[in-house]
C-alpha cells in the first residue's frame, strides 16, 4: 500500500504520465518509423473530398500508420468518446480545442428537378419552403433534424423543412433530389455536375453565402505524436 509521501508523489506527477507516455513513443517513432492508430470521425462529405485523398497518400508513405473514420453528421464529443480528432465546419468547434483549417470555403445549394419545380413552382424566399416537398437530414448523434440556414443582407433565417424522406447520409439526399422527390439542401460541389447537365436547378442561391469550411480539431492538452503530427500536416489546408 502507498505511504501518505507516495500518495503525495503519485498526485504531483500523474498528469505528467501522459506527456511522458507519448514522449516516449516518439523515441520510438523516431527509432524507427511513425506509427499509430487514430480514429476520426467526420461528416460523409469532408470524408470523401478531403479526409480520403490525405489518407490514402499517409498510408502510402508510412504503413504502419493505421486510420479508422467514423461517419457522423451530429455533434460528437471526441474526447468521451474516445476519438483522437473529428472534422467540423470551423463554426462549431469548442473553444477548448486546436482547430487546424483543412478545406476551403463550403456553400449549400437548395435543388430540385426541373419537373419538380415545374409542377410545385419556386420558392422566392425560405420562408415558401414550408409549402414543399424537402428531403431532412437526420443529425443522428444530435437526436434532431438539420434546420435549413439561410443568410442575406445580414438576416439569417433557419427554416425547420418537412417532407417524405429523411436520410442521414449526402449522398442519399443528392439521390431522392435526382429522382424527384423534392428539394434538397447539399454542399454545391457534390451537384456541380448534376447543375451543369441540367438534371438538378438550383433555386434560392442568394440567400446561400460561403461560410467557413471544414477544420480538423483535437484537445488543446493532447500530446501530440510525430505519427499523428504528419497525419494533422497531410490533411492542413495549403494556401
Amino acid at each position: 500500500m502507498p505511504t501518505e509521501a507516495g500518495d503525495r508523489l503519485l498526485a504531483t506527477v500523474g498528469n505528467h504520465l501522459d506527456g511522458i507516455e507519448a514522449g516516449l513513443a516518439e523515441l520510438g517513432e523516431l527509432r524507427d518509423k511513425p506509427a499509430g492508430h487514430f480514429r476520426i470521425t467526420s461528416t460523409e462529405h469532408a470524408a470523401e473530398t478531403l479526409l480520403w485523398p490525405a489518407m490514402e497518400k499517409i498510408a502510402n508513405s508510412y504503413p504502419d500508420i493505421t486510420l479508422e473514420i467514423v461517419i457522423d453528421v451530429g455533434l460528437s464529443n471526441i474526447v468521451t468518446e474516445r476519438y483522437d480528432a473529428g472534422v467540423r465546419i470551423g463554426e462549431a468547434i469548442e473553444k477548448d480545442m486546436i482547430a487546424v483549417r483543412i478545406g476551403p470555403d463550403l456553400e449549400m445549394a437548395v435543388v430540385g428537378t426541373p419537373a419538380y419545380l415545374e409542377a410545385r413552382g419556386l420558392p422566392e424566399s425560405p420562408q415558401d419552403l414550408v409549402g414543399h416537398n424537402c428531403i431532412n437530414l437526420r443529425l443522428v448523434s444530435a437526436g434532431a433534424l438539420y434546420a435549413w440556414e439561410f443568410e442575406k443582407d445580414g438576416r439569417q433565417i433557419n427554416v425547420r423543412v418537412d417532407g417524405q424522406f429523411t436520410f442521414n447520409t449526402s449522398g442519399l439526399i443528392r439521390k431522392a433530389a435526382l429522382a424527384g422527390h423534392g428539394l434538397a439542401s447539399i454542399p454545391v460541389d457534390q451537384v456541380q455536375d448534376d447543375l451543369a447537365s441540367g438534371r438538378l436547378v438550383r433555386v434560392l442561391a442568394d440567400w446561400c453565402p460561403p461560410f467557413s469550411g471544414y477544420h480538423l480539431y483535437y484537445p488543446s492538452r493532447r500530446q501530440n505524436s510525430l505519427a499523428f503530427r504528419l497525419l494533422v500536416d497531410a490533411l492542413r489546408l495549403r494556401s
